[in-house]
C-alpha cells in the first residue's frame, strides 16, 4: 500500500478500533487459538471485551501455521476492515531449531553464524506462521549475578554492535516484504536494562547520561542503524523514570534524535508497572504518560483501551498521537506484505520439510562448537577414542542443555553430552553415573559414580546450572556451582584419574572449586539442539575449540561488576610508585577476573610478532595501519581470534585502560604465519565529554594487538587534528 492508502485506511477507523489496535493480547484470548477460551488467572484480571479482541492489533506466542492461521481467518471474519494481525514471539536463539544461548554465540566471535543462527531461527519462525521475533536482545551486560546474561553478547559495546548488526540482518534479510522466509527484528530492551543495581532483574538502574552514551546505547543504535523495525521498552528507570514512560529516553532521544520511525511497544505489562514505580497512581496516569512518551503497542496489560479514549476526551491526549502510533503499526504490516496476504509465509506442509532440518542442526551443530571455550588444557585433550572414559556428573545425561528462551525447543530431540560422546566412542570404552543432581544429591549416586570412574581411564565431568538458575528472573547472588558438585569434584579428584571439566550455564560463574581440582575446563554454556555432538566434537579433536569469552569469569562474587575497560583510579595497584597498601585493591583477592575478557585456549599455540605501526600519528584524514604476524606455533590446525585494543591516555574525561576497536578471525595451519593488519582512524577514537559531545582529541594513545584483553604490547601513537 502506498502511504496515502495507509492513511486512508487509518480515517475510517472508529478512535475504538484505533486505540485497540495499539493493544497485544496473548494467544488464549483469540478464536481459533489451540487453548482459545483458556483464560485464567492474571489473563482473566484484564476484562477485555470481545469488541477490543475483535480490533487489537497484534498476537503474543502464538506458534506453528495451522493455529496462527486459524487465528487469522477467524479475526479477518470479525474485524470491520479487514486489518490482519501481527503475530509475534520470543524468538531468541532459535525457534525449533535451537542454538547456542547469545551469550555463548558472543563468545564465538563469529558474525557470519551468528547472522546464518537468526536466518534459520527466521525461516522456521516464518514458515510457523510469526512475523515478529523479540530479539535481538542487546543490553551491555557486567553483572554475571543478573540471569539475563544469558541473552546478552556480553560487556563490551563494540562487540555487542556488531553482533546487534548480524542478528538483525540475519532475521530481517533484505526485502521484508517480498522475503516471506525473514521475520522483523525487535530490539531490546531500551535502554540500560543491562545495569540493575546488585543484578537483581527489575531493579533500579542509575547512571550518568554520558556512562548511558557511551556503552549502552551503541548496540541499540547498530541495530537500529541496520534497519531494526521494532525496539522494545526495558523494565527499569532511566534516570529515576521507568522507561516506558520516559519521554527523554523514547521521545526526545530515539524519536527525534535517532530518527527512529517504526514500532514501539512495551514489554509484558510494563505500562502498568508504572504504578508501582511511583510514576502513575492508576491506570490512566500509566496510559497517558506511555503514549505521550511514545510507546506504540502495550504488552499484555489494558491500561490503553480501558483509558484512551477517555484521555482523549478530556483533553490530556491528542488524539493525533493515536493516529501517528497506528499509522506506524498499519506500515509494519504493509512492509511485511499482510495487507496482500495475511497469511504471509504460514505454511504447514513446508514447516514439516523445514523446522528442524538436518541442514538447520549442522548450523547449529556448528555454532556450538565454535561458541564452547576452553577455559584450561593441562595436555588432557584432546581425549583418546581408544581408552576407556566414564561420562560423570549431573548433565552427563542431562536434556537441560537449551537454555532459557528456548521457547519452543525440544528436550528430547536435542543431544545430550553422554550421546554425543557415544557418537565418537565405542560403548564398550563408556560407563555412566550421575554422581549427584543438579543442587542435591545422595551417597549412592555418589558411589554409583566413583564406581564408573575407577574403571575409566579418563574421566569426564559434566556440571553446571539448571536452566532455571538463569535468564528472566534468573538472577543469584552466589554464582558458584551447587555445592554437592564441588563435593562431587573433590571425591572425583582423589582418584587420581584425568578429568576433564564440561560446564554448562547461562552465566560466568565463580568456578573455584573447579578449576584447580581438574585438568581441564570446557566453557560448554547452553548449547541447543546439537550441544552434546558439538561438545563431543571439541572433546576427541574433531574440531580445535576457538572460542574467546565475551564476558568476564570473576574470581569471586566480591568483585563484581569486574569488567575489562574500567577505569585506572588515582590509585592504580600497578603504578611504578604504588605503594604496599595505600592503591585500589582487595586484600584477600586479585583485581583481575579468573579469567578476562577476550580469553580463550585452543588445542595448538599461536606466536604474535611485535605489531608495526604505519606511522607514529594520525590525521582525521589520514588513518594509520596497525600490522602483526600470527603464526601457528603448534601441531594442530586452528584458528584465532586477533584481538585490537586501544588506550587514550589521557582524555577530557577519565578514560578505560582498554578498549576494543577490532578483531580478524585467521585459520592457520601447523607452522602457517599470517599477517593481521587493523586500520585505526579518528572516528575510532572519539568518545562523549563532559558536555556529551562525541568528538576526539589530540593526544597520545596506545595500542594493542593480541589473544585477549590482557596479553599484547603498548604501541605508542598520536592523533593530530
Amino acid at each position: 500500500m502506498t502511504n496515502q492508502k495507509l492513511e486512508s485506511l487509518l480515517n475510517q477507523m472508529t478512535l475504538d478500533e484505533k486505540i485497540a489496535q495499539l493493544l497485544q493480547l496473548a494467544t488464549p484470548f483469540f478464536e481459533g487459538s489451540d487453548n482459545e477460551g483458556q483464560i485464567t488467572g492474571p489473563l482473566a484480571g484484564l476484562k477485555i471485551s470481545d469488541e477490543v479482541i475483535a480490533n487489537t492489533g497484534s498476537v503474543l506466542g502464538a506458534s506453528g501455521a495451522k493455529e496462527i492461521n486459524n487465528i487469522q481467518k477467524a479475526h479477518l471474519r470479525k474485524n470491520r476492515l479487514g486489518i490482519p494481525l501481527l503475530f509475534m514471539a520470543d524468538v531468541i536463539h532459535g525457534y525449533k531449531t535451537i542454538f547456542p544461548v547469545p551469550l555463548a554465540i558472543g563468545c564465538s566471535w563469529d558474525l557470519k553464524l551468528a547472522e546464518k543462527s537468526a536466518e534459520i531461527a527466521a525461516k522456521e519462525a516464518a514458515v510457523s506462521g510469526v512475523h515478529v521475533t523479540f530479539a535481538p536482545m542487546v543490553d551491555l551486560a557486567r553483572d554475571p549475578r543478573w540471569g539475563r546474561v544469558m541473552e546478552s553478547t556480553g560487556e563490551d559495546p563494540y562487540l555487542n554492535s556488531q553482533f546487534a548488526k548480524a542478528f538483525v540482518r540475519g532475521f530481517q534479510g533484505n526485502d521484508l516484504q517480498n522475503d516471506v522466509n525473514r521475520v522483523a527484528a525487535c530490539v531490546k530492551h531500551f535502554a540500560a536494562y543491562g545495569a540493575p543495581e546488585g543484578g537483581r532483574d527489575y531493579n533500579t538502574v542509575d547512571m550518568s547520561e554520558r556512562q548511558l552514551r557511551e556503552y549502552y546505547l551503541p548496540a541499540y543504535k547498530a541495530a537500529l542503524d541496520e534497519g531494526c523495525e521494532m525496539v522494545m521498552t526495558a523494565f527499569n528507570t532511566v534516570d529515576g523514570i521507568p522507561a516506558t514512560g520516559n519521554k527523554k529516553l523514547l521521545r526526545d532521544l530515539l524519536r527525534d534524535e535517532w530518527k527512529f520511525d517504526g514500532v514501539l511497544i512495551s514489554d509484558w505489562g510494563a505500562v502498568k508497572e508504572m504504578i508501582p514505580h511511583g510514576v502513575a497512581e492508576d491506570e490512566a496516569e500509566a496510559a497517558e504518560k506511555a503514549i505521550l512518551a511514545g510507546v506504540d503497542i502495550e504488552m499484555m496489560t489494558a491500561c490503553y483501551p480501558n483509558n484512551l479514549k477517555q484521555l482523549i476526551e478530556s483533553g490530556k491526549v491528542d488524539e493525533a498521537l493515536i493516529d501517528e502510533a497506528v499509522l506506524r503499526i498499519l506500515r509494519l504490516k504493509d512492509k511485511l506484505g499482510l495487507f496482500g496476504n495475511p497469511f504471509r509465509g504460514a505454511d504447514e506442509q513446508q514447516e514439516k520439510e523445514l523446522v528442524m532440518s538436518s541442514g538447520h542442526r549442522q548450523a547449529a551443530r556448528e555454532l556450538a562448537a565454535k561458541s564452547s571455550v576452553l577455559l584450561k588444557n593441562n595436555r588432557v585433550l584432546p581425549l583418546p577414542k581408544d581408552k576407556k572414559i566414564a561420562v560423570v556428573g549431573p548433565f552427563a545425561q542431562n536434556d537441560d542443555i537449551l537454555g532459557p528462551w528456548s521457547w519452543l525447543g525440544s528436550k528430547e530431540e536435542a543431544i545430550q553430552l553422554y550421546e554425543g560422546v557415544q557418537n565418537k566412542v565405542a560403548s564398550s570404552l563408556l560407563v555412566t553415573a550421575k554422581g549427584c543432581d543438579i543442587g542435591t544429591g545422595t551417597e549412592d549416586q555418589l558411589n554409583e559414580a566413583l564406581k564408573a570412574a575407577r574403571e575409566a581411564d579418563f574421566i569426564i565431568l559434566a556440571l553446571g546450572e539448571d536452566s532455571e538458575m538463569s535468564g528472566e528472573a534468573g538472577s543469584r547472588a552466589d554464582i558458584r556451582l551447587p555445592e554437592v558438585q564441588l563435593q562431587l569434584v573433590k571425591k572425583m579428584k582423589q582418584l587420581g584419574k584425568p578429568i576433564v571439566a564440561v560446564v554448562f550455564n547461562g552465566r560466568p560463574l565463580d568456578l573455584h572449586g573447579v578449576v584447580e581440582d581438574v585438568d581441564a575446563v570446557l566453557e560448554a554454556w547452553y548449547p541447543g539442539t546439537e550441544g552434546g555432538n558439538a561438545i563431543a566434537d571439541i572433546l576427541f579433536g574433531d574440531v580445535n575449540p576457538s572460542g574467546k569469552l565475551a564476558m568476564s569469569f570473576p574470581y569471586s562474587v566480591g568483585q563484581i561488576p569486574v569488567y575489562y575497560n574500567s577505569f585506572n583510579t588515582g590509585r592504580p595497584k600497578d603504578a611504578p610508585d604504588a605503594q604496599e597498601r595505600y592503591v585500589s585493591q582487595y586484600l584477600d583477592i586479585p583485581n583481575e577476573p579468573l579469567f578476562p575478557f577476550g580469553f580463550g585456549l585452543s588445542f595448538t599455540t599461536f606466536a604474535y610478532s611485535e605489531p608495526q605501526l604505519s606511522a607514529g600519528h594520525l590525521t582525521p584524514e589520514q588513518p594509520l595501519t596497525i600490522t602483526t604476524e600470527v603464526q601457528n606455533t603448534g601441531k594442530l590446525a586452528g584458528e584465532e581470534i586477533v584481538q585490537l585494543y586501544i588506550r587514550d591516555l589521557s582524555g577530557e574525561v577519565v578514560r578505560p585502560v582498554k578498549e576494543l576497536k577490532g578483531f580478524k578471525k585467521v585459520f592457520l595451519q601447523p607452522g602457517e604465519k599470517v599477517e593481521v593488519l587493523f586500520t585505526i582512524t579518528e572516528e575510532q577514537l572519539r568518545y562523549h565529554h563532559s558536555n556529551l559531545e562525541f568528538t576526539s582529541d589530540n593526544g597520545k594513545f596506545h595500542a594493542f594487538v593480541g589473544p585477549d584483553s590482557q596479553d599484547g604490547k603498548a604501541i605508542p601513537f598520536e592523533l593530530i587534528k
